[in-house]
């Protein structure tokens, strides 16, 4: 959070030699299970019959129904059918005896199949949605996915359902990165996770015994701008997921902090000391050429971009206290943002830039994630934890991710944006989880 900018400062000056971050080549992690805490009443029931298998190699244990039933499960907004439950298991919509359905109280009803490319390659997923009171056809597509992408299409599959019942782009087909931290002591060690929304394929990225902080996704999904202190002072480096290549784009003296991709994927916003006090600054990744946008003797961090990118939000304690303010991308002067609340800090926005999400605290011990809402100018808190960290929007707007304390831990949670879902996403070693960041959509 905001006093972050200060523990940075402050580190610069006490951590002794660090080692080197040991870049491995996506060795497996632990996984993430994700736990429903609350959903909403009367969510939409819906049956995911298992497809068809028509391929020579065996079937995976989790089949592509499985997946896009437990996704639709996760949001909290549906109600899929349990396999045993189900009388029949159509694989075409013309094998489904609408009437049978009717009497199972399901609203809708998805159907398909998997089958090998003709090329041995991958596979082809048929899929269809169909409205069972009305026995219409929603929608038939079909999609080709790679041997090892089975998985990631039938997240594919289970966004599409969403988006035609819920009228917004699903989020299944997502990653999330995160920092675990693990042992104690000297022998504490932390790692750049990597993982797909469901926390399944976890993979580490970055592994040292320094902390890492501040992930955060390009536009394209394809690298992670974080912040090291792998050589003894801090470094913004930007990472390739797909070449395995990073870059450090800022380590001079001082605060290299809390990188932002701009929604082009040219420019990166950071919080830079080099000129006193931690100023935004924007850095060109093609050129390398700096500009300062902010000149004030307080704290300035944690710059985020609006969806369009003409805007840049971010904290700073220049009315004494933590607030979230704006400025334009081309310069200007900052306007106050936030007002309700003595702490505001952490700006995150999902699909538009109406709603944004932030730690927030009424000025006692208890950091809460709250969404401010622009037009009304009206604050709705979510969480109920007494210190909830690093809100991140999932790209379709319908969820925040974020960090939490939880018996001396700090776990992941998420928060549906009307406050009605709510999820843990719990480690199976036990470790400590944190920085969370939602990657944006993956086309």
């Amino acid at each position: 959070m905001f006093s972050s900018a200060r523990s940075l400062l402050s580190s610069i000056t006490t951590v002794s030699l660090l080692l080197l971050a040991l870049l491995v080549s996506a060795p497996a992690a632990a996984e993430l299970r994700i736990e429903i805490v609350d959903g909403v009443e009367g969510a939409m029931p819906i049956a995911v019959a298992p497809f068809a298998w028509n391929a020579d190699m065996p079937e995976p244990d989790a089949g592509v129904a499985e997946i896009v039933s437990a996704d639709l499960h996760r949001s909290g907004l549906f109600d899929p059918m349990e396999e045993e439950e189900m009388v029949d298991r159509p694989s075409d919509p013309t094998e489904v005896r609408f009437g049978t359905w009717r009497l199972l109280k399901v609203d809708h009803l998805v159907v398909g199949s998997v089958r090998e490319t003709n090329d041995g390659m991958g596979y082809e997923i048929e899929y269809h949605l169909l409205d069972v009171h009305s026995g219409r056809v929603l929608f038939s597509q079909a999609m080709t996915v790679g041997l090892g992408d089975l998985r990631f299409g039938a997240h594919r599959v289970a966004d599409a359902v969403y988006e035609e019942l819920m009228g917004v782009p699903g989020a299944f087909a997502t990653r999330i990165a995160y920092v675990a931290v693990r042992g104690s002591g000297e022998d504490e060690r932390f790692e750049l996770i990597v993982a797909d929304a469901d926390g399944h394929n976890p993979q580490t990225v970055v592994r040292n015994s320094q902390p890492i902080m501040s992930p955060t996704w390009s536009p394209d999904a394809r690298k992670i701008a974080y912040v090291s202190f792998a050589t003894g002072r801090s470094q913004v480096i930007v990472q390739n997921l797909y070449t395995g290549q990073n870059r450090v784009v800022s380590s001079g003296k001082g605060i290299n902090g809390a990188p932002a991709f701009s929604p082009d994927g040219e420019k990166l916003a950071v919080s830079l000391s080099r000129s006193g006090s931690p100023e935004i600054w924007l850095i060109d990744l093609e050129t390398g050429s700096r500009e300062q946008l902010t000149h004030h003797w307080a704290i300035n961090t944690e710059p985020t971009f609006s969806p369009d990118g003409e805007r840049i939000y971010f904290t700073s304690d220049r009315a004494g206290r933590p607030q979230i303010y704006v400025m334009d991308t081309a310069g200007g002067d900052p306007e106050r943002v936030t007002w309700e609340g003595r702490y505001n800090a952490h700006a995150s926005f999902g699909l538009e830039e109406r709603y944004l999400a932030v730690i927030y605290s009424e000025g006692g011990e208890d950091y809460r994630i709250a969404i401010h809402d622009r037009e009304t100018e009206r604050l709705r808190v979510l969480s109920d934890g007494r210190l909830d960290e690093s809100p991140s929007f999932a790209p379709n707007g319908s969820m925040v991710l974020y960090a939490k304390r939880r018996e001396g831990r700090s776990e992941l949670a998420a928060v549906s944006a009307d406050g009605r879902v709510r999820q843990r996403l719990v480690l199976s070693e036990g470790d400590d989880v944190r920085e969370p960041a939602w990657s944006p959509l993956i086309r």
